[in-house]
């Protein structure tokens, strides 16, 4: 029998069970349909090779503290560094995982007289660091420049004195869709404030060299932009990129990032390398743009829905049993894709999220959707 104080738990879960919304830990199996490893990197001998040359050379597994203690290590300077002149930036300072910079950012950089508009559909880690700020913050109409300015005029209207802070994602990892990067960056200019872009899902694999999309922006005083390592790039954690001044105040006022153990110099060794992958190794790039664009006409081919247009394809199934349902049977059949459902999609917006990766190849693609087309049409 449960006792009373685990009872309560037990109820939101079976509640989440009821609607089709309760999770559970799922093991890795057949083709690769779900990851963000979009140039296969995670695997990657040069990878492996850069961890084995690290370790030969006496670089620790741990920090051993936090960056501000003795856990600074050389390796993170020198992926700083590399970082900051490979994505054009002032200065970056690296994390353990986007989330946590996320938290960091937001929570920290804005302050109590300005205000956060951010995009309705932008990511939980930012959501996390906006209710931690002493901003105000607002969510504007998804990928609507209007809606944004509309905000921030509305504010100045009611007395606003700071500064705003527009905060995107650059790729949304739900949609596959754009931001208009270059209107906002133009609203923020006009308006004295600051865009804030997570390159998350563009990292590695969109813009000049794999810079991202906001490569035209990058060292900019008031752009400050974040690229995750654990998605093309292959390892974990992630590089704010900012102006110094921005990065000194994180130093300084950041809790999650003043009381955090550092992250292990031997991943910040990986994502050395991992950059020097995306320099040296151009046609991986190649490859996977003709992969996606292939994937993008064959999903509209066989199934008669739109692509996004980029490696993130979305199939909107609605209901969230069914959507469980079609994703249980296509792992079943050697395809690993995952439902999405509420509340990391809006209610009645459940879908299958397709990720395209240099993983799986254009027959496995091709398979995977005549699949996905039976199972539309059987699961009910």
């Amino acid at each position: 029998m449960i006792s009373h104080g685990l009872g309560r738990y037990e109820k939101t879960l079976a509640g989440l069970g009821r609607k089709g919304r309760r999770r559970a830990l799922v093991g890795q199996g057949g083709l690769d349909f779900t990851s963000n490893d979009y140039l296969g990197l995670a695997n990657s001998p040069r990878l492996k090779a850069a961890i084995v040359s690290a370790l030969e050379r006496g670089v620790p597994v741990g920090a051993g503290g936090s960056r501000l203690l003795r856990g600074n290590h050389p390796e993170h300077e020198a992926l700083e560094a590399e970082a900051a002149e490979f994505f054009g930036s002032d200065r970056v300072l690296f994390f353990g995982s986007g989330y946590a910079a996320n938290v960091a950012l937001f929570s920290t950089l804005p302050q109590r007289d300005d205000i956060i508009v951010h995009d309705a559909l932008i990511h939980a880690s930012a959501h996390e660091g906006i209710a931690a700020s002493k901003a105000t913050a607002v969510a504007a109409r998804h990928n609507d420049v209007e809606a944004f300015a509309d905000a921030i005029r509305r504010w100045r209207s009611a007395g606003g004195t700071g500064h705003p802070w527009i905060a995107v994602e650059s790729l949304y990892s739900m949609d596959g869709d754009r931001a208009p990067l270059v209107e906002l960056a133009m609203l923020a200019e006009q308006h004295d404030g600051f865009l804030v872009i997570d390159e998350a899902h563009a990292t590695g694999i969109f813009g000049p060299g794999g810079r991202g999309f906001s490569a035209a922006l990058d060292g900019r005083e008031n752009v400050v932009v974040l690229h995750t390592c654990g998605k093309a790039l292959g390892v974990s954690g992630a590089l704010l990129g900012a102006s110094a001044i921005l990065c000194d105040y994180l130093v300084n006022r950041a809790r999650g990032f003043i009381y955090s153990t550092a992250p292990s110099p031997l991943t910040a060794a990986a994502v050395r390398e991992a950059l020097r992958i995306t320099a040296d190794e151009p046609q991986r790039r190649a490859e996977f743009d003709a992969l996606s664009t292939f994937a993008n006409a064959a999903l509209a081919a066989t199934l008669g829905v739109e692509g996004s247009g980029s490696q993130i394809l979305p199939v909107m199934i609605g209901d969230n049993g069914r959507a469980v349902r079609i994703a249980d049977r296509l792992r079943n059949e050697g395809f690993d894709i995952r439902a999405i459902r509420p509340p990391t999609v809006p209610e009645g917006t459940a879908r299958l999220r397709i990720a395209i990766t240099l993983n799986v190849d254009r027959p496995a693609v091709a398979e995977m959707l005549e699949s996905l087309k039976v199972a539309m049409a059987e699961e009910r």
